[in-house]
């Protein structure tokens, strides 16, 4: 009676196994509500800023008009040193958004395509081998009239702005109408 040598087959099943799975390229963050961080660090468009991060669940520009339409800007500089008031002290919002996709490789198109080019024949996958999964992610920034960042450990009133970033992220993830 014959048995199984797994030592025998391990090259083939490595190799069916690679072949059929995808690797991860990247992997974007996950944030389960929010974030304090300097910003560049997380994402390298953003600016080298103490920043409010979350991630955006909504549509491209859901977030824009929901700003635009909370503090009635017409759109005029909207995302860029909004005045907004907290406890009736003025402070100015500014907004970046990024996006940060999931990449992977797909193994099993590329050995497809590479066996078809060694026959002669036109790739199928027609370099489609990475995957692309998008993740959008808001960075907001406070500062004050003279320009000090609130978000800062240092900053005297931190946590009422704190308070009021998770308010206004509550309001615009619960909102339909944008």
């Amino acid at each position: 009676m014959k048995t199984f040598s797994f030592i025998k087959h391990f090259p083939l099943l490595f190799l069916a196994i690679l072949m059929t799975s995808c690797i991860s390229l990247r992997k974007a963050p996950s944030i389960a509500t929010h974030k304090i961080a300097t910003a560049k660090k997380f994402q390298r468009k953003f600016p080298r800023e103490t920043a409010f991060i979350f991630e955006d669940p909504k549509d491209a520009d859901k977030f824009y008009n929901f700003i635009n339409t909370k503090f009635e800007l017409n759109d005029m500089d909207v995302g860029f040193d909004v005045p907004i008031s907290i406890n009736k002290v003025t402070y100015y919002l500014t907004y970046h958004e990024a996006e940060i996709p999931n990449k992977k490789l797909n193994l099993l198109g590329l050995a497809v395509d590479a066996s078809l080019k060694i026959k002669g024949l036109d790739p199928i996958f027609q370099d489609g081998y990475v995957e692309r999964e998008g993740h959008w992610f808001l960075a907001i920034t406070i500062y004050d009239s003279d320009g000090k960042n609130c978000l800062k450990r240092s900053y005297p009133a931190r946590k009422i702005v704190l308070d009021y970033l998770r308010l206004l992220q509550n309001e615009y993830l619960n909102t339909s109408s944008f």
